[in-house]
């Protein structure tokens, strides 16, 4: 068996152990509310760490350039609640602007 095939299988047992895990969390623990309240947070901390590592990263340092100007105009039309293709389309016309100018 190569080693391929042995880190497959090794993740696969990882991953339904982790399930059986989750499954056998008493329903007390998972139903306490600041279990809920952490539980609702998380996809937005991950969320902002992805956004901020794919913005602010290039290779291992950090860089601005005009994908910081896209982000900054996708949260203003966000505040002013615009549509999702809005904000899609607008930050990508400010990041292609930002790059033709600099």
């Amino acid at each position: 068996m190569s080693a391929l095939w042995v880190g497959v299988l090794a993740a696969a047992a990882g991953c339904y152990a982790l399930k059986v895990a989750g499954l056998s969390v008493p329903r007390a623990l998972v139903e306490h509310p600041v279990a809920e309240r952490v539980a609702a947070l998380i996809p937005v901390g991950l969320l902002a760490a992805l956004v901020a590592v794919q913005v602010l990263a290039d290779g291992r340092s950090l860089t601005v350039d005009a994908r910081v100007l896209a982000l900054g105009a996708a949260v203003v039309l966000l505040v002013v609640r615009a549509p999702f293709l809005v904000v899609v389309f607008g930050a990508a016309a400010v990041a292609a602007l930002a790059r033709l100018v600099g």
